[in-house]
């Protein structure tokens, strides 16, 4: 039994056994102590314990009993709270969804007061643009189309029309309402507008009229031909072709006689194919010197260049006013043309801004109204120059053609470029023309028909004054086939200046010729143009060189002993020819004595010849010093050759240097 029930307690106490976790239930288990023994205790305890606690309740039962009403009393207070809550949260349900439809609203109203004010705009935008106030019927109807008002009215007239073909494709009803009035409206606009613009078209027509006047009449309201444009254009049409044909008659009428009364102001005497440069001079041409006291000259430009500067923009000649003057061809070939630039600029800018063209229409409205005009002053210009033989005329016209195309060009002109082109291809062939028949005729120039005269030959000089005209005219406006002429030119004047240096018999009077040929066309032509021109650099190296062979040769008559001992001994020197040399010492001692008994005279003969050889003073005065230049050197030269007792008889260099200066002179 024991064993059994220890066997249990075992089992009991072991942890497989034991489900609960309460530790006074382990202790009693652990203690092996009696479990009802243990339970009477527990129970004795647990009614000892409920008899203090009922005391204890007894003692505390009014408390307990205050506590229950406080209790109960704040319960009440508790579900009145509950219900004011579920009452203040049903209110607040019902506000939130109250919030959402007010919100819901809001957007809504949002929104159509949005399209609203869109279509308020738009609907008033709309209203403006289509109806028709009275003001613009009265200003339509009752005001001058040259008052203010009428053009702004005419600019809202405008654009209700416009405004009414746009509407009239989508089918908007209210297009129905206002077509007629608008229609009426239009008719009356036009017809005022055409009558007036007629009117004013008409009065270009009038004697004397300033034209310019009208014109700007029209800029003004110019307005007028864009509402016809928009509107009517077989009525614009009808005002453009009118415009077109007035002032294409009146410019033709006005430059045909303008050309022809200015060129009635050119010199009686023209140049004639008998003016070239190698047609000599002959006695009776003299005849008419009287009668051509104011011809401009063939060859020599004067003051003719001044077209090209200050003259360029100056006034056009009145003829009327100029009866007794007389004028060179290219001083009434500018006025025309400045004349025809001053017109076709302004009326090329009038077209474009106020028939509203530009580029090629605006080329094209101009030429309806210029053309014939331009026709006529080319094929007057045509006839003139294929009967004109004045070069420089021709070559003045030419650059006022590049120049007034400049012109036009700064003034965005395009209108007269042809007009140019076709002048230029007129007048440049022309030139060449004439100046290959100056070529021509020097090349055929037989210079046994010429006096032997050692001075400038005028052909040379003719050759100088008109190449120094060309070179300093066309220094800005450079051109290939100019400088082609030129350089035949020169070539074929230098060849006749040594045809005819060669029928002079002694190379004295050879050199004193050409150096007088080559010092006039250097010193012309320096003056008129750069000193770095191709021709300038030409005649100088040409001068320089025959004025040291003409040094040499007059030097040699007075000091040819010296200077052929000096050139003997140089020789013999630098050939190591001893022998020779010495044979030429006694020599030397003759040279020497001659030299000092002659050499003052030989200075005077020197400046003697040289004055009387060459007209120009400067050019006689250089050519002396350069010879005593170089008959220093020979001295030089002459002294280091002899021998130092022969040496002490020469004259002192000093003195020869003193002497010289008496023959220095400044010019």
């Amino acid at each position: 039994m024991n064993a059994n029930n220890n066997k249990y307690i075992q089992v009991a106490g072991s942890s497989a056994g034991i489900t609960s976790s309460d530790k006074v239930v382990q202790d009693i288990l652990n203690t092996f102590t009696d479990l009802r023994h243990y339970s009477r205790e527990i129970e004795n305890e647990l009614k000892t314990t409920e008899n203090q606690s009922i005391k204890v309740y007894m003692k505390e039962s009014e408390n307990i009993a205050s506590l229950h009403n406080q209790i109960s009393a704040c319960d009440q207070i508790l579900e009145r709270m509950e219900n004011m809550l579920l009452d203040f949260q049903n209110d607040l349900g019902s506000i939130s969804s109250e919030i959402l439809t007010l919100q819901r609203k809001s957007i809504s109203m949002s929104q159509e007061l949005t399209n609203r004010q869109a279509i308020r705009g738009q609907l008033s935008q709309f209203i403006d643009d289509i109806s028709v106030p009275e003001t613009l019927i009265v200003g339509i109807m009752d005001l001058a189309v040259t008052d203010k008002e009428f053009l702004i009215q005419l600019q809202i007239l405008n654009h209700k029309i416009s405004f009414l073909k746009e509407q009239s494709f989508k089918d908007t009803k209210s297009c129905q309402d206002v077509k007629d009035i608008l229609e009426k409206l239009r008719i009356k606009a036009m017809s005022k507008i055409r009558a007036y613009l007629l009117e004013q078209i008409s009065k270009f027509r009038k004697p004397m009229t300033n034209y310019q006047i009208p014109q700007n009449n029209l800029l003004k309201h110019k307005g007028h031909y864009e509402f016809l444009l928009s509107n009517e254009r077989n009525i614009a049409e009808e005002v453009s072709n009118e415009y077109i044909d007035t002032m294409s008659k009146i410019y033709y009428s006005y430059f045909k006689s303008y050309d022809s009364r200015v060129m009635k102001l050119q010199y009686e005497e023209t140049t004639t194919k008998d003016d070239l440069m190698g047609i000599e001079d002959t006695a009776t041409r003299g005849l008419f010197n009287k009668s051509l006291k104011h011809k401009a000259t063939v060859f020599t430009i004067g003051n003719r260049g001044d077209v090209l500067a200050q003259q360029l923009e100056a006034p056009i000649i009145v003829p009327h006013a100029e009866t007794k003057n007389r004028y060179p061809f290219e001083a009434l070939f500018r006025s025309i043309q400045y004349a025809l630039v001053d017109n076709a600029c302004r009326e090329y800018l009038f077209v474009s801004e106020y028939f509203v063209v530009k580029g090629q229409p605006a080329l094209d409205l101009f030429n309806k109204i210029m053309g014939k005009t331009l026709n006529l002053l080319q094929k007057n210009i045509e006839t003139y120059t294929s009967s004109c033989y004045d070069s420089i005329a021709i070559f003045l016209s030419f650059h006022l053609v590049q120049r007034y195309k400049i012109m036009c060009h700064k003034r965005c002109v395009p209108a007269l470029d042809e007009y140019w082109e076709n002048l230029e291809k007129l007048l440049l062939p022309r030139f060449e023309y004439i100046v290959q028949l100056n070529i021509s005729s020097i090349r055929e120039c037989d210079v046994t028909k010429f006096n032997l005269e050692l001075g400038p030959h005028y052909i040379a000089r003719r050759y100088a004054e008109f190449s120094a005209a060309l070179v300093s005219i066309s220094e800005n406006f450079p051109n290939e086939l100019v400088n082609k002429l030129l350089a035949e030119l020169q070539e074929e004047v230098e060849m006749f200046i040594f045809r005819m240096a060669g029928a002079f018999t002694e190379r004295k009077d050879q050199l004193i010729f050409l150096i007088n040929n080559y010092d006039m066309i250097l010193s012309i032509i320096m003056e008129r143009t750069r000193d770095n021109s191709k021709e300038a650099e030409t005649f100088k190296s040409r001068l320089a060189a025959k004025s040291g062979e003409y040094a040499e040769q007059i030097l040699f008559p007075h000091f040819g002993e010296m200077i052929q001992y000096v050139k003997e001994c140089e020789y013999y020197f630098e050939h190591a020819k001893i022998k020779e040399l010495k044979e030429m010492e006694p020599k030397s001692i003759d040279i020497v004595q001659n030299f000092s008994a002659n050499w003052k005279k030989s200075l005077e003969d020197l400046n003697r010849e040289v004055l009387l050889s060459f007209p120009n003073l400067v050019t006689g005065s250089s050519l002396l010093q350069l010879a005593l230049t170089q008959l220093v050197q020979y001295y030089h030269r002459f002294h280091k050759l002899l021998s130092p007792p022969i040496r002490s008889q020469l004259v002192n260099i000093h003195l020869i240097m003193v002497e010289m200066k008496k023959y220095k002179t400044s010019f």
